[in-house]
């Protein structure tokens, strides 16, 4: 290649307040009716003071401290002001030149990315355009909702790192609580800043931005096809120019939307409504002292605590509510358990919860309290299918009548007779019947064509109604028939 590529992200986050970032509104920008959660301080009615919301700047400076940034003592809000239809005071309350916390970084894939700052504002009103009409709608319930933004130096060269690095973002958020941070909703969007030079440049080259990406898919794309629009241009002779662009994401293009604005065209002054913000150190330390096991602690600890797959990990790190379900449940495998044996529970564990479980919650909306299965039943049916009391098959039906009514699976066991019989002498007749009914197969079987012998297990799988117990069954079709 004769160029590299140079990226910059800034990303939004919607912050899960009660209430909105200046007034007492309703924050739910999820609301489906227009316009119920407004007050004339987010409607921007004259001679209305903003308050700002205390909750909403502890959870940026949380955010600040998990990706190792500096949290200032001293900031401000400031009027970023430009004139839309979706920002009803004709400004936003925003942060320009102090921001809550600067100069962090997250390491995504053993690489440094750095983080210039991270600061607090409103977020806009939602524009409706429907269709077919030659008007747009304004619905306010998320105008004043509490918008976090984060901005990274351009350390970012490939479109994988970033969306690995909005994907881990997205994570961090989670884990502390601070928003759910649903791309596809709009609780997080991402712009990407991206220009390429020649190689070993020195000189960055001019910069374009495209705006609102609102999945990892879209930002992966949108960065590869605007790095290759860039390459052909100046291969072409012509020139990139600094501007905005949006993105397609049924044509799979970029589109310019409007020139670029400095900062000098949004008229930032201080926010003469809110007084300056000071922090004691106390308060700082208190919000560290509150963070969680983040999730690159997590792969960490898992990786080290339980053998199991780095795909597995990755998953239990994604997903924290099964990662958890996935450790509570090993901690009721039982107490003084040989290691050996201890390692192939939790391995089984894993395998069950990342198939089986993970299926069911797929084919099921299922959240916090309509989740039945508990950690000490879903041990008790790992230990029942280690001890070989019950076939893979007959656990898959255990597992979904706990899933649907949250029984015990011993009860369930016994309710539908799913016992696996390991018993030779139980499973004597049956293997005899499914010899005497299978000629062709077992005259396969001693020409040596031996991979047959799998046919008749199924046989006596399927005549015992799953209850036989495989291995066993194989045994003694192979006993039955090498006399």
């Amino acid at each position: 290649m004769k160029y590299s590529p140079v990226i910059g992200l800034e990303i939004h986050a919607e912050l899960k307040t009660k209430s909105k970032m200046f007034c007492s509104s309703l924050n739910d920008p999820l609301e489906q009716h227009p316009n119920v959660n407004v007050c004339p301080i987010c409607m921007g009615h004259p001679g209305t003071l903003p308050v700002a919301n205390k909750e909403a700047i502890k959870m940026v400076q949380k955010v600040g401290l998990a990706l190792n940034c500096t949290i200032v003592e001293h900031s401000k809000f400031d009027r970023k002001n430009y004139f839309y239809p979706d920002l009803p005071k004709g400004y936003q309350i925003s942060q320009f030149d102090m921001p809550f916390c600067e100069n962090g970084y997250l390491v995504v894939d053993d690489k440094k990315i750095r983080i210039t700052r991270i600061h607090l504002e409103e977020d806009a009103a939602r524009l409706m355009h429907p269709e077919g009409k030659d008007y747009s709608l304004i619905d306010f319930n998320r105008a004043g909702v509490p918008l976090m933004e984060l901005v990274t130096e351009p350390d970012i060269t490939t479109s994988i790192e970033a969306r690995r690095f909005a994907e881990e973002l997205q994570l961090i958020l989670r884990y502390l609580g601070v928003s759910d941070a649903n791309m596809e909703k709009g609780q997080m969007r991402a712009e990407a800043n991206i220009s390429i030079k020649k190689q070993n440049a020195k000189q960055l080259g001019t910069k374009v931005e495209i705006k609102n990406l609102n999945s990892f898919r879209s930002l992966e794309r949108a960065c590869d096809f605007e790095i290759k629009r860039q390459e052909e241009e100046l291969e072409g002779g012509g020139e990139i120019i600094q501007e905005t662009r949006g993105w397609h994401d049924v044509k799979q293009i970029t589109f310019p939307q409007r020139q670029k604005e400095e900062a000098h065209g949004y008229r930032y002054f201080p926010e003469p409504d809110i007084p300056t913000l000071s922090f004691k150190k106390e308060e700082i330390e208190a919000l560290r002292a509150d963070i969680p096991e983040l999730p690159a602690q997590r792969r960490i600890r898992l990786s080290e605590e339980y053998v199991i797959s780095s795909d597995d990990t990755e998953m239990f790190v994604r997903n924290k509510d099964l990662g958890e379900f996935f450790e509570q449940s090993v901690s009721e495998l039982g107490s003084g358990i040989p290691h050996k044996k201890l390692e192939k529970l939790i391995q089984l564990t894993a395998n069950y919860i990342a198939s089986d479980l993970q299926g069911l919650l797929k084919s099921k909306d299922v959240r916090g309290e309509d989740f039945l299965i508990t950690p000490e039943n879903f041990a008790e049916l790992i230990n029942l299918i280690e001890q070989g009391k019950i076939s893979s098959a007959a656990a898959k039906e255990v597992l979904r009548e706990m899933f649907s009514k949250g029984a015990d699976p011993s009860h369930i066991i016994e309710e539908k007779g799913l016992t696996q019989v390991s018993n030779a002498k139980d499973l004597d007749k049956i293997v005899e019947k499914v010899i005497s009914d299978n000629e062709d197969a077992v005259e396969d079987i001693r020409k040596g064509k031996t991979t047959v012998i799998k046919f008749l297990v199924g046989k006596v799988m399927a005549e015992s109604k799953g209850q036989a117990n495989p291995q066993v069954a194989e045994k003694l079709l192979s006993e039955k028939l090498s006399n």
